[in-house]
């Protein structure tokens, strides 16, 4: 059993609720917090907290850094949550994300892994206020970057700064780029499969859709359940061997990663996955999620005493 606290920008691509989901649905992951980076962390938190009342879960959920280390403006603010009725009723912390990090990793040093898989502002920002934290943290799951190719992913992009000053901190890390995730669709077939998987099914589904919209499409790309699904299932992925990761910071190339093999290295990369058993490992892990716990209808709509 890994013990995780999940990092996300969740609100924005819908990968982020997924993910979210999919942990819920994977028994042999204990997940401890939820804490949001980039823009309305607020929002995104009880977004978060709502995920987990959805699949009966009592979620911890702390809101972190808005602001990206990189200055950069946030992108598609003011989407997040549309879909989900009275938010604002949803109990989240009052702590800082950064601060949280910090704490709980000093009381649990070497046992805690965090999946980060939007910007990693508030990793940065943890660091900053205690560079031991580095060696704190079991494992450091990242959903970033783009190895071999000349494309500045999002979440690297976003806070090029904050990528670089994590990934050369030393901390045992695995990345999953884009070329990796892009290889797996989610597409009609398997949304039904959500969409019919209880209120949680129903939430997550009515948000698929509308990103498909959005980009008029009918699937879309799970880069962070991708990222995610490394943890629990290994042997459905090819890893590199450890080496560094550099971050071009500033300028038109903002963001871009290239990785390197390295003796002295903390971080491999994910090179392979099998596409399909992917697909269906994140979607049975969803289908779990909102399937394990009746909720009553008067919860969904924000009316809980």
């Amino acid at each position: 059993m890994r013990s995780i606290i999940l990092d996300t920008d969740i609100g924005s691509d819908v990968d982020d609720a997924m993910a979210l989901a999919q942990l819920l649905g994977s028994p042999e992951l204990d997940l401890v917090e939820v804490h949001t980076v980039y823009g309305d962390t607020r929002l995104r938190a009880q977004l978060a907290r709502r995920y987990g009342v959805l699949a009966g879960r009592d979620l911890h959920v702390v809101p972190g850094e808005a602001e990206a280390l990189s200055g950069r403006e946030v992108w598609w603010a003011g989407h997040e949550g549309t879909l989900h009725n009275d938010l604002e009723q949803e109990t989240i912390s009052a702590d800082s994300a950064p601060e949280r990090l910090v704490a709980r990793l000093r009381e649990q040093p070497g046992e805690l892994d965090v999946a980060a898989i939007g910007p990693l502002t508030n990793v940065a920002a943890a660091l900053a206020l205690e560079p031991q934290a580095a060696y704190w943290i079991r494992h450091l799951w990242v959903m970033g970057g783009s190895f071999g190719d000349d494309v500045c992913e999002h979440n690297f992009k976003s806070d090029d700064v904050a990528a670089r000053a994590v990934l050369s901190a030393g901390i045992p890390t695995t990345i999953t780029g884009l070329e990796i995730t892009q290889q797996v669709t989610i597409e009609a077939a398997r949304l039904q499969r959500i969409r019919a998987a209880g209120p949680l099914g129903a939430a997550l589904g009515a948000d698929i859709e509308q990103w498909w919209a959005y980009w008029n499409e009918t699937w879309n790309v799970p880069h962070d359940p991708v990222a995610v699904l490394a943890m629990s299932r290994p042997e459905l992925f090819t890893f590199s061997k450890l080496g560094r990761v550099s971050i071009e910071v500033g300028g038109e190339r903002a963001g871009h990663s290239t990785f390197a093999p390295h003796a002295d290295g903390t971080v491999r990369i994910v090179t392979a996955l099998e596409a399909e058993q992917v697909a269906e490992e994140i979607t049975t892990r969803i289908v779990a999620a909102g399937t394990a716990y009746p909720v009553a209808r008067g919860e969904i709509d924000g009316d809980r005493t």
